[in-house]
């Protein structure tokens, strides 16, 4: 078993100042496979004391600099890419060959988007022709907490961790106390470029204590959080309370609009979508709304889709899918497919317990749902598990209006071969983003959601924009 109980504080490996030892679960195996400490209150002190000295001289770090530090850390990450994708592997349950590719590649990617962004980006400039001795200047926030979930640890730790660098702020990053490695080994490449220290520090802990500590701490001027709609309402809270600024990516219960002309890979391909990563991301298309005219041969193809996926244990090359997280987070998903049944939805596929010859870990049956309307709590709660619900629709009007119909709005689906109904559909969705026939989303593509889904956006220019604040200077001349 790993032992992972030291914090990266001001540029060093630390002990928690109290013992409070906490055991990451493989959940292939549900058996314990690191332990690490959960930071108290006076870890959580230190770690952003440390933070508040650096952003002293950090703060007027060039740009080239900055440029220096993230082009190295490039380099380091590329060297460790199998030691990343094996440590979320281990302690997510994602398969070995996703976890490589997408798991691990998301970070490199996100570090290589940022190193151009940067590159490309003005921090000071004239308001106009008409004022030219005013001077806007775009200035790092301070001190950051960045607190990230389990189900896409290095995408979400990358995504805030990389632009608060190359910002000039400084940070306290807390991961999910369930999948903390992959954070661990991020934390050995920052300490191998020599980042000055306190620039980035590492604690692991528990909402309740270290969260609460982090969202609540004076010296902390900005809170970028990515988990639940719960917790963010929460950490709002907290933070409203001095006027943090705040970053928030909270959940989804996206739609996935299947017209009649959609093309010939659009149900398997809008199914694989929600099933991949066991159904935990909060970007999924987990409803499938499917013109009536097609929707039989719609949920037969579904069934057929799901009913061939396989799922195994994470260290297995190939496509499977993987294990849910925890054993809180399968009990949760089995509840609501059990809600589905009870609420009379038709289970087409998968359904509750656990697939056939996988006794141990916490996996879950690839299940769908057909005949679901869009009251019932499988199409509005985020179920977070490979689970999905497919809606019938008459007209786009309907369709539409069913999409919309949802306290989220994070990243809705088109599928039709018409492009002016495409994007006239595009304009109508109350969501962050929509994604067209499969299209994808660049990595600096800006992420993030209407109403329920969050507030601010993460990735390129604006993502890097959500670290600086905008001062004007009047009387500059040069």
């Amino acid at each position: 078993m790993l032992d992972k109980k030291n914090f990266y504080i001001n540029g060093e490996w630390v002990s928690p100042k109290k013992s409070n030892d906490f055991k990451v679960i493989d959940p292939s195996t549900e058996e314990e496979c690191a332990v690490i400490s959960l930071a108290g209150v006076d870890d959580v002190n230190d770690a952003v004391s440390a933070a508040t000295k650096a952003f002293e001289t950090w703060a007027f770090s060039t740009k080239e600099e900055r440029l220096k530090y993230l082009e190295a850390l490039y380099e380091v990450y590329k060297k460790r890419w199998n030691d990343m994708a094996k440590a979320i592997s281990l302690e997510m349950g994602s398969p070995i060959d996703f976890s490589t590719q997408l798991q691990a590649g998301t970070g490199a990617s996100h570090i290589k988007s940022y190193i151009k962004v940067l590159k490309e980006y003005t921090f000071e400039a004239k308001l106009g022709e008409h004022a030219l001795n005013n001077n806007i200047l775009h200035e790092p926030k301070g001190v950051c907490a960045l607190i990230t979930p389990w189900n896409w640890p290095m995408n979400q730790v990358c995504l805030k961790v990389i632009p608060a660098i190359a910002a000039g702020c400084t940070m306290v990053l807390k991961p999910s106390e369930i999948a903390p490695l992959s954070s661990i080994i991020l934390a050995e490449m920052i300490d191998e470029i020599k980042l000055p220290k306190g620039v980035f520090n590492l604690i692991n802990g528990d909402g309740a204590v270290a969260g609460n500590a982090l969202t609540s701490h004076p010296d902390v001027n900005m809170v970028s959080f990515t988990g639940s709609t719960r917790a963010g309402a929460l950490i709002s809270q907290n933070a409203a309370s001095d006027f943090k600024r705040i970053s928030l990516e909270l959940g989804g219960k996206g739609a996935n609009i299947i017209f009649k002309d959609a093309d010939a890979e659009a149900i398997e391909r809008g199914a694989l979508r929600c099933f991949r990563n066991s159904g935990q991301s909060c970007n999924a298309p987990t409803r499938m709304l499917v013109e009536k005219s097609i929707y039989a041969d719609a949920v037969e193809r579904v069934k057929n889709f799901a009913n061939s996926m396989k799922v195994d244990v994470a260290t297995k090359n190939g496509d499977h899918i993987g294990p849910v997280v925890s054993k809180t987070q399968f009990e949760k998903i089995q509840t609501l497919i059990q809600v589905g049944i009870d609420e009379g939805a038709k289970l087409v596929a998968g359904g509750t317990g656990k697939p056939d010859g996988l006794d141990k870990g916490y996996f879950v049956k690839p299940t769908a749902f057909a005949d679901v309307n869009n009251q019932m709590q499988i199409a509005r709660t985020e179920i977070f598990g490979p689970v999905l619900s497919i809606i019938p629709f008459e007209t786009e009007e309907e369709a539409i209006a069913i999409a919309n119909d949802t306290p989220y709005g994070l990243l809705n689906f088109i599928q039709t071969q018409d492009q002016e109904k495409a994007n006239r559909v595009a304009r109508k969705l109350r969501s962050g983003m929509v994604d067209i026939n499969g299209a994808g989303l660049a990595p600096d593509a800006p992420f993030g959601g209407y109403k329920h889904s969050g507030i601010g956006r993460e990735a390129g220019k604006l993502g890097l924009e959500e670290y600086l604040e905008v001062k004007v200077v009047s009387g500059w001349n040069d």
